[in-house]
């Protein structure tokens, strides 16, 4: 039996760092979920210059409570902007997270510049895709987007980007020309209100239905003018992406909430989040389901093994 073919057990009471509340979902997630956005901190490798979120150290361990609390098996570890270019924690993070038997992949950041070796002994490790954060990032540029696609194009990975509307309507050219898949996280970074009016929303829905790219239902608070996933503001943004294209969404808790320690917003209950993605889908009213959003689409992306329900 594959270590992932059963959703893990809930073990619900038990405070997890990081996450507020204690209750489990109310929504059982199918076996195999994967939680596509999470980072880790340690603070014995040095912060990046000028990196402005500085979040307490949270490890692989504190993730897998958190996984035990609301079921998930699958994880996706992204290198945050706090260190840069500097892979070490998110490396150190994946091997832990194969110690505990959880199947993992990562998201790396990098300049471009590194060594084919380099590269291959990221992809080695599970990673599969590079991240460009022209929100909070400290390194690249809007410029970088073709030169990272075409570094990282032949070995098969994602182009991972966050960056403001204004910022993400204006490459429009050249997004649609990129060689690589294009994932974005936090919603497209397109705050609800401007849903339906701006042009990097319209390019998003453009991007998703021509499968070029895949969205990411994480950070809702970030994008929420209330800095709450409970925003009611937030259900037609994700209930459109949905029934655009629900073979090309994802869904992140962005644990362990770098924001919310940096006193942007409240700690969120990862629970209640499980549970909004749950009501997004059930609005959509499409052929978007949880198996599809949580397993499927991860699967895909990523490269998991499928999942065997056989215990032979």
């Amino acid at each position: 039996m594959h270590r992932d073919s059963l959703a893990t057990p809930v073990l619900a009471g038990h405070p997890v760092r990081f996450s507020a509340g204690t209750a489990a979902p109310r929504t059982a997630v199918p076996a195999g979920a994967c939680d596509c956005h999470v980072h880790v901190y340690d603070s014995r490798f040095p912060a990046a210059p000028g990196a402005r979120l500085l979040p307490p150290d949270a490890s692989a361990q504190d993730y897998r409570a958190l996984q035990q609390r609301i079921g998930t098996t699958r994880v996706v570890l992204v290198t945050p902007s706090t260190y840069g270019t500097d892979n070490r924690p998110l490396l150190q993070g994946l091997a832990e997270l194969d110690a505990l038997g959880v199947p993992a992949r990562g998201v790396a950041v990098i300049d471009g510049t590194e060594s084919d070796a380099a590269l291959q002994h990221l992809h080695a490790a599970g990673v599969r895709g590079v991240r460009l954060n022209l929100s909070l990032g400290v390194v690249g540029t809007a410029d970088a987007l073709l030169p990272l696609a075409r570094r990282i194009a032949p070995l098969g990975w994602h182009l991972q980007l966050l960056m403001a509307p204004d910022v993400l309507a204006a490459q429009a050219g050249v997004l649609r020309q990129l060689p690589v898949p294009l994932v974005f996280d936090h919603f497209g970074r397109i705050p609800p209100a401007q849903a339906g009016e701006h042009p990097a929303h319209a390019l998003l829905l453009a991007l998703l239905q021509a499968g070029r790219a895949w969205i990411k239902l994480s950070g809702g608070y970030i994008v929420s003018a209330q800095h709450s996933v409970e925003d009611p503001a937030l259900d037609a943004l994700a209930v459109g992406y949905l029934r655009s294209a629900p073979d090309r969404v994802l869904w992140g808790s962005d644990w362990p909430h770098a924001t919310a320690s940096a006193g942007v917003q409240p700690l969120p209950d990862d629970a209640r989040q499980v549970d909004r993605l749950a009501d997004w889908v059930r609005q959509a009213g499409s052929s978007a389901t949880l198996q599809c959003v949580l397993v499927d689409n991860p699967a895909a992306l990523y490269g998991f093994a499928p999942i065997s329900t056989s215990l032979f």
